[in-house]
C-alpha cells in the first residue's frame, strides 16, 4: 500500500462492503481468512486502511472495482450502426446507446457496421487499452451465417490455418452448428485483432459471411440482451473483466481497433 496521509485512506472492510462484496462483517471475515489482497499483498489486519483511488484490491483473486467514477457497459450492437461516437458520414453511431449514462463512454475495439453483437463501452481508458491491444489477445467468439454447406474438413482447415493476403491465420476453435439448405452456421473463437478477420477467413475457405454476430468478448457473454440494448456490467462481470485486465501487461503504443 502506498504511504500517504490518512485523509484519503478508509478501512479495508468498509471499502469492500461499499463495493458490494458482502456485508461488513463478512468482509472482516474474508480479511482475517487471508482472502483479501491489496496491491498483490495479502492483508489480514482488520484495522488496515487503503486509498480507494490508488490501491488495487482483490478477493479470492478477483479484482474489486473501487473507483466508482468508472463505468462499464455491454451493448448488443445492431447491424447498420458504426462503432464510433460520431460518424463523419452521418451514419447511425453509438451515441444513442450512451445517453442514459452521464459519463462520456467509448467503445473498446470495433465491429463493422454490418456485424452485430457484443461491444464494451467504458470510460476506463487503461482497461480499454489493454483489452483492445492486439498483443493482449483477448478471446472473442463469433457465430457466422455463411453461404453454402460447410463440411467437417472445412472446420478442420479453419483451425489448421488459412492463408490471407496479410499472412496466415488460424482459429483457436471452430465448430459447425448447423448445415441445412444453402447456408451454414459456424462458431469461431479467435484472439486475433486483424481487420475483418472472420469475414476474410470464411471467404478464403469458400463460404462468404452473410450474417455475423459476436457472442463473447473475454469473460463477457451477450446472453439474452436484445439487439440495440445496453446494460451495465454486473459485479461479477466487472470483477472478471478487471481481473483479466490487471493480469495483462500493457504493451507500448496505441491499441489497434479491430473490425470484423
Amino acid at each position: 500500500m502506498n504511504e500517504q496521509s490518512d485523509e484519503n485512506r478508509v478501512r479495508l472492510q468498509k471499502i469492500l462492503a461499499n463495493a458490494g462484496v458482502a456485508s461488513r462483517r463478512v468482509c472482516e471475515q474474508y480479511i482475517v481468512e487471508g482472502r483479501v489482497r491489496v496491491n498483490g499483498v495479502v492483508v489480514t489486519e482488520l484495522g488496515s486502511r487503503i486509498d480507494p483511488e490508488t490501491d488495487q484490491v482483490d478477493v479470492d483473486g478477483t479484482a474489486i472495482q473501487l473507483d466508482t467514477s468508472k463505468r462499464y457497459v455491454i451493448l448488443n450492437k445492431p447491424t447498420g450502426v458504426v462503432s464510433s461516437m460520431k460518424d463523419d458520414q452521418g451514419r447511425p453511431d453509438l451515441r444513442r446507446f450512451t445517453k442514459d449514462w452521464p459519463e462520456r463512454l467509448y467503445n473498446v475495439g470495433r465491429l463493422d457496421a454490418e456485424t452485430s453483437g457484443l461491444l464494451v463501452l467504458t470510460n476506463d481508458g487503461e482497461l480499454a487499452h489493454v483489452l483492445a491491444h492486439p498483443s493482449f489477445g483477448v478471446t472473442k467468439v463469433y457465430i457466422a451465417k455463411v453461404s453454402g454447406r460447410v463440411l467437417p474438413q472445412t472446420i478442420a482447415q479453419l483451425t489448421r490455418g488459412v492463408e490471407l493476403e496479410d499472412g496466415p491465420i488460424a482459429a483457436d476453435k471452430a465448430r459447425l452448428l448447423d448445415a441445412s439448405g444453402d447456408t451454414s452456421l459456424v462458431e469461431l473463437t479467435l484472439h486475433s485483432g486483424r481487420n475483418r478477420i472472420v469475414r476474410r477467413m470464411m471467404a478464403a475457405v469458400g463460404h462468404p459471411v452473410e450474417e455475423l454476430v459476436r457472442r463473447q468478448f473475454g469473460p463477457l457473454h451477450l446472453g439474452t440482451l436484445p439487439a440495440g440494448r445496453a446494460r451495465e456490467l454486473t459485479t461479477v462481470e466487472r470483477g472478471a473483466l478487471l481481473t483479466l485486465a490487471r493480469q495483462a501487461e500493457t504493451p507500448p503504443g496505441d491499441p489497434t481497433q479491430e473490425q470484423l
